[in-house]
């Protein structure tokens, strides 16, 4: 048993050192692939997946702004996790309201690019494994930035430049801000909505987040 026993702690450690190998690698490397690419291709196998990293200087401002501003307001200020988002969902949720989440944009990070997309108590604690590593480790800048080249803006599309040119046929460097507020409004549901052209819905919530970017202004990663 004891062999056992410590076989397993070997184990265990051995997966927590390479886990955080693996962010300490990302904090630099681009993120070439995802879980969720891999799963949307053996669930799609003819769907086309388009995905182009880019650098953050080639990103616009507009979608940085964008993405924070229908996402995650408080992305420069906390440590991962917004614990008033988080208790503003658990109130709603016990009332009854449509259910909310409070995933910031460090937990989608963790998840996007670590995880997979399943709900279980199991994955969300990974999910705040990964994440409190990523704060750790990773500036503001860099966790914006693998979240900007990473997650679903569309069916096959993933990441800013994909999403630019798929919606828009442009870079993502040179996106306007009702264009980047229309790809940050599908965000949701990305294989259900369109950016462009954008239904009712999409384009009422483009509104919004356009002007949540106004109120916003500019957003300082650095403090």
């Amino acid at each position: 048993m004891k062999r056992v026993f410590r076989f397993i702690g070997k184990l265990i450690l051995g997966l927590i050192l390479f886990s955080i190998f693996m962010v300490l690698v990302y904090k630099w490397v681009p993120v070439p692939f995802t879980p969720l690419m891999a799963i949307r291709y053996f669930e799609h196998p003819d769907e086309k997946i388009s995905h182009d990293w880019v650098p953050s200087e080639e990103i616009s401002d507009n979608l940085k702004l964008a993405v924070i501003a229908s996402e995650d307001q408080n992305f420069p200020k906390h440590n991962g996790f917004d614990y008033e988002a988080i208790q503003k969902a658990m109130e709603e949720n016990k009332k009854g309201k449509r259910v909310r989440g409070a995933s910031t944009i460090s937990q989608q990070t963790a998840k996007n690019v670590f995880l997979w997309q399943q709900r279980s108590w199991f994955r969300k604690g990974l999910e705040v494994y990964f994440t409190f590593w990523i704060e750790l480790l990773w500036s503001k800048e860099r966790i914006l930035e693998v979240y900007l080249n990473s997650i679903e803006m569309g069916k096959g599309v993933y990441g800013a430049e994909a999403a630019a040119q798929s919606w828009f046929g442009k870079s993502a460097e040179n996106l306007t801000a009702y264009e980047a507020a229309a790809i940050a409004a599908v965000l949701p549901n990305p294989r259900e909505y369109r950016a462009n052209p954008a239904s009712n819905y999409i384009r009422g919530r483009q509104s919004w987040i356009v002007r949540q970017m106004r109120n916003l202004g500019t957003i300082n990663l650095s403090e």
